[in-house]
């Protein structure tokens, strides 16, 4: 059986870019890797924030869309992203989150404390101690290496059909049962960070597309080959998977599972310094090759963001 590490990154939907980039870089101390457009929609940011590398496991990407109609989380969906950070460092982010006067609560799933939040633009967010996962070697603002977020802990999956899902991350993707609780059950991949996934038991209605919603998960290929294995396994299995699309930074496919969620597999190379170095991540607007004669006219359309500090 074909087994994947666990999460590459997840992409989502959100309003202002300047409100998006304040929220991950700003207050979360998240690193902005890599600032570049939506290849499908040129005229809309693709912007990327991860750890100090902008290593698969810790990138969270978003589309801004900042006229947009709000989106409603249900079914089909990511529900909640969850972020690891070091243990012993609870009591910092609950400090950081008051400070920004972001609301939050506590729950309790699997014998672990999860500080629950949401975004400025409703994307249900939480943080939990993690042993598992390297450091992020990232400072920014307050927000220095030994509280940094290592990356994603995991995600909690929002079903139409939970069973499916369940079966597709069991005998599709090698991921391991692990537990049961209540409403939850909880599958593990193999790696030490993005590899704990909980799927709600009772199907949730429908989610809507829109601002404050996650678009896709994806899952982490090794390389090109690795992921044209899956590809075909994907095929032999009857699920209706695309072509592999060129995103730059990765290599991707896609295919929605019976439970409505979007799945992505996306390689680990060749990562985000390839067109800038690990010093520059993330400074400049970079392109593709075949949107390059279209940068003037985007710069100018495009809404300027930067990089602040709000410490």
């Amino acid at each position: 059986m074909k087994k994947t590490e666990g999460i590459h990154h997840i992409t989502a939907i959100v309003g202002h870019p300047q409100e998006n980039v304040d929220f991950y870089a700003g207050i979360l101390g998240l690193r902005l890797v890599k600032k570049t457009i939506n290849f499908d929609d040129p005229g809309t940011y693709h912007l990327y924030f991860g750890n100090d590398g902008g290593r698969p496991g810790s990138i969270i990407t978003f589309f801004p869309w900042p006229n947009a109609y709000q989106g409603k989380i249900g079914g089909g969906q990511v529900g909640i992203t969850v972020y690891a950070i070091p243990t012993g460092k609870m009591s910092y982010w609950q400090a950081r989150l008051e400070k920004f006067n972001i609301h939050y609560s506590k729950i309790e799933r699997f014998g672990e404390t999860y500080l629950h939040f949401e975004d400025f633009h409703g994307l249900q967010l939480e943080l939990v101690e993690r042993n598992q996962g390297v450091r992020n070697n990232w400072t920014f603002g307050d927000v220095t290496p030994e509280v940094a977020i290592k990356g994603f802990g995991g995600a909690v999956l929002y079903s139409v059909n939970p069973a499916q899902t369940a079966e597709t991350l069991q005998t599709v993707m090698g991921l391991e049962k692990v537990g049961e609780e209540e409403d939850i059950v909880r599958f593990k991949s193999y790696g030490n960070i993005g590899n704990i996934i909980d799927i709600k038991k009772i199907p949730v209605d429908r989610g809507q597309m829109g601002v404050g919603t996650v678009h896709h998960i994806a899952w982490r290929a090794k390389d090109d080959e690795d992921q044209l294995d899956w590809q075909r396994l994907l095929a032999k299995k009857g699920y209706g998977v695309t072509a592999v699309r060129d995103r730059n930074y990765f290599n991707a496919i896609y295919f929605r599972e019976y439970g409505e969620i979007l799945f992505e597999i996306a390689t680990d190379p060749p990562g985000f310094a390839h067109d800038e170095s690990y010093e520059t991540m993330g400074q400049d607007l970079k392109l593709p090759e075949q949107y390059e004669h279209y940068r003037e006219r985007l710069n100018n359309s495009l809404i300027p963001i930067k990089v602040r500090e709000l410490d």
